[in-house]
C-alpha cells in the first residue's frame, strides 16, 4: 500500500474531526442530563453546563467546512454552511419556561431570555466584526494575486449578503433576530447538508460515486429534509412537559450529520485527490 500524502492525510483528519464534534455534542449533552434532565432541545442545553463544548464544538466545525470546501457547487454550499454554525453556537435557542431551573423565561410557550440578550450581542457582534475581516484579508489576497478571485467570488458575495442581513437585523429587529436567530440558522445549516449529499450523490462533473456511496447520500438528504420539516412543526410545541420530540429531532439531524461525514471519508480514504469537489 502507498504511503498516503500529506494532502491525504489533512482531508481525512478534517473529516474525522468534524465527525467527532457531534460525538463532543453529544458526550456534553449527556453529562449535563446527570444534573438538569432530558431538556425539550439539543439547543436547550446551551443554557447548561454543556454550553463550552457546545459552542467550541459548533465553531470548529465552521472553521474545518471552509478548509474543507473545495471546488465548485460544494465549495458554495460548505462556506455557506460555514456561515451559519458560529450563528447556531451564539445566538441562544429561545426556552420554555420552567425548562431549566434559574433561567427566566417570560413567557406562555417559547421565547428568549432577557438575561441572555448580552451574551448574544458579544457573540454577534463578535461575528459581524471577524467576518467583515476575513472578506477584507480574501480581498486583500486577491489583489496581491495570491488567492484565484474568481473561484471566490460567489463565497464572498454570499457571506457579504448574510454578514449585511445579520448586521440589519440584529441592528433594526433585534427581538425578532433573538426570537428565530437560532431556528433560522440550525434549518439553513443542515438544509445546505441535505444538498451536499444531494451533490455528492449526483456529481456534474467526474465519475460518479459507486451505486452504495450514491444510496447512503440518498438516504442522508432524504432523511435530513424529513427531521427538518418535523423540527419546523415541532419547535414552536417544545416545552419542559412530556416525551422531548424536537430533542429528537435534534439529535437525528446531528447522527445524520455524522453519517455523511464518516461515509465521504470512507469513499474518499484513498483518492488522489480528496478534495470534497466533484462538481
Amino acid at each position: 500500500m502507498a504511503a498516503s500524502t500529506s494532502s491525504q492525510r489533512t482531508y481525512r483528519y478534517l473529516r474525522l474531526g468534524i465527525a467527532g464534534t457531534v460525538v463532543v455534542i453529544f458526550t456534553s449533552v449527556a453529562v449535563a442530563a446527570t444534573t438538569v434532565g432530558w431538556l425539550p432541545s439539543v439547543s436547550d442545553y446551551f443554557y447548561t453546563t454543556a454550553r463550552a463544548s457546545f459552542v467550541g464544538a459548533l465553531i470548529a466545525v465552521s472553521l474545518a467546512l471552509l478548509a474543507l470546501s473545495g471546488r465548485g457547487a460544494e465549495r458554495a454550499l460548505l462556506d455557506a454552511a460555514a456561515l451559519f454554525a458560529p450563528l447556531i453556537a451564539l445566538v441562544p435557542t429561545t426556552l420554555a419556561p420552567g425548562a431549566i431551573p434559574g433561567v427566566v423565561a417570560p413567557c406562555a410557550m417559547r421565547c428568549f431570555p432577557p438575561a441572555y440578550e448580552g451574551l448574544a450581542a458579544n457573540g454577534v457582534i463578535t461575528y459581524l466584526i471577524v467576518g467583515a475581516l476575513t472578506v477584507l484579508v480574501a480581498l486583500l489576497l486577491a489583489t496581491l494575486k495570491q488567492l484565484d478571485l474568481a473561484t471566490v467570488r460567489f463565497s464572498l458575495l454570499m457571506t457579504t449578503a448574510v454578514l449585511t442581513v445579520v448586521a440589519a437585523t440584529w441592528l433594526f429587529a433585534r427581538d425578532a433576530f433573538l426570537a428565530h436567530g437560532h431556528f433560522v440558522a440550525t434549518i439553513a445549516f443542515f438544509g445546505l447538508f441535505a444538498a451536499v449529499a444531494v451533490i455528492n450523490a449526483f456529481p456534474r462533473r467526474g465519475a460518479p460515486p459507486a451505486p452504495v456511496f450514491r444510496g447512503l447520500y440518498i438516504v442522508i438528504a432524504v432523511a435530513l429534509a424529513g427531521v427538518l420539516v418535523a423540527y419546523m412543526v415541532l419547535l414552536p410545541q417544545a416545552d419542559a412537559r412530556g416525551l422531548p420530540i424536537v430533542l429528537l429531532a435534534e439529535a437525528a439531524a446531528l447522527l445524520l450529520f455524522f453519517a455523511f461525514w464518516v461515509v465521504q471519508g470512507i469513499e474518499k480514504w484513498d483518492d488522489a485527490d480528496p478534495s470534497i469537489a466533484r462538481g
